[in-house]
């Protein structure tokens, strides 16, 4: 029997407890999309660069006139000194499990997870080996790679098929005395898969080593526990579902306990007990803030601050619930309409190994999602093969999902 999923999508909108704040975004209504060329019918890209919240406009644009514009050097001392301890708590507490005081907000991702990985290796001295993934971002493993080759340590690669993802299992049989971090992670840039964070940080902590969790594909879109988890540390960008915007800085997590233990190896005044006193050597500060180093990203943050507050008001457990809502109907799409055409579904079934994004797989994929923007539909593409549809629960309407998968089935029947 044919679904019927235009009706579906509706009925699915109808339900939706998350539907009346999809227009707090910019964008996300008829008028806007019908008024302003370009504006994507479909937009499949939200696990890459959120879309803005309308609230962001007029935030920035107080920022510039009257915080900076007016106040100037004043909002230092006003509100931005302790500002990223305090978006940090937001995200913690928002979208992280994370009590207050493990979570700031500063540099980009791949600075905090160069930062964290250089802490956490310090912490375990004497031991040689790094246990990565082969299929982990680019930029973690290239990261390591060159840690590695500083420190003279040697990596321990899980090979990792691109449909599917870490296992405990596989973390098991690598880590040893040996290994001093393990650095995965939580949900695959390509696949989707979510591993099992809790088991693997304890396979970890049972060898003695310590985890940092890349939560970049997480945050603001599965529930994360890091308290809960016993994690050592995480890092995360703010671009993707905390809809932070392009280059906006990211955040990390350090648990309370290790803020004394680990050290910052890239040591800056910010992260001194007086920053003003400009002393002759470093002394760090007792807890979070030693591990920021200088001037932090003000500006960067401004459009963090009503998403992060929106997560928190509606809950990642809202969101998450959605989300699933939204990947299964992808997933039912895609076989019963797309796998005729020869569509496979690169991403897990079991919803609790998936994330917020659903990873289709066809040799012409490629060309396909190069057709599609040209229609303001907007996927992406990743080797091999495969179309991402990310979903961002906020953003995304079952109706706009059905428009693009639509658009995916008659742009593969076009190319044969």
């Amino acid at each position: 029997m044919t679904t019927n999923f235009d009706t579906r999508a509706a009925e699915l909108d109808a339900a939706d407890p998350l539907a009346a704040h999809r227009a707090k975004f910019f964008g996300t209504d008829e008028a806007t999309q019908s008024s302003t060329p370009g504006m994507p019918l479909a937009y499949f890209d939200g696990n890459s660069l959120g879309r803005p919240m309308s609230a962001s406009f007029d935030r920035i644009e107080a920022f510039l006139r009257h915080d900076w514009g007016t106040r100037l050097i004043r909002s230092w001392d006003e509100q931005w000194l302790d500002l990223p301890l305090e978006l940090g708590n937001k995200i913690g507490a928002a979208a992280l499990g994370a009590a207050p005081g493990q979570t700031f907000v500063g540099d980009s991702t791949s600075v905090l997870l160069y930062k964290m990985a250089r802490a956490a290796i310090g912490a375990r001295p004497g031991r040689t080996e790094i246990v990565l993934d082969t299929d982990n971002f680019p930029t973690d493993r290239y990261l390591l790679e060159g840690i590695a080759d500083e420190l003279n340590m040697t990596l321990r690669w899980i090979e990792v098929d691109t449909s599917s993802g870490v296992t405990p299992e596989q973390v098991a049989a690598v880590v040893n005395s040996n290994t001093a971090l393990v650095l995965l992670s939580h949900v695959a840039y390509r696949s989707g898969f979510m591993a099992d964070a809790p088991a693997i940080t304890k396979i970890t902590h049972d060898a003695g080593a310590l985890i940092v969790w890349d939560l970049s594909h997480s945050v603001g879109s599965v529930v994360v526990e890091l308290d809960k988890w016993n994690v050592d540390i995480a890092v995360g960008c703010s671009y993707k579902y905390l809809c932070g915007g392009p280059g906006a800085p990211a955040w990390a997590y350090v648990r309370k306990d290790l803020q004394t233990v680990i050290e910052q190896p890239i040591q800056g005044w910010w992260g001194t007990k007086n920053m003003f006193l400009m002393g002759p050597g470093y002394d760090p500060e007792n807890d979070l803030r030693r591990f920021i180093t200088g001037t932090t990203p003000v500006v960067g943050m401004q459009a963090m601050i009503d998403p992060v507050e929106l997560i928190g008001e509606v809950s990642i457990e809202a969101v998450r619930a959605k989300s699933l809502l939204l990947t299964q109907f992808v997933i039912d799409y895609t076989d019963e309409v797309l796998a005729p055409l020869g569509v496979t579904v690169a991403t897990p079934r079991d919803p609790a190994q998936r994330g917020g994004h659903v990873t289709l797989n066809h040799p012409h994929m490629r060309e396909v999602n190069a057709l599609l923007w040209k229609e303001d539909i907007i996927p992406d593409y990743r080797d091999p093969h495969g179309l991402r549809i990310g979903l961002s629960p906020l953003t995304t309407s079952f109706e706009e999902v059905f428009i693009g998968m639509e658009r995916v089935k008659e742009t593969l029947l076009s190319l044969g």
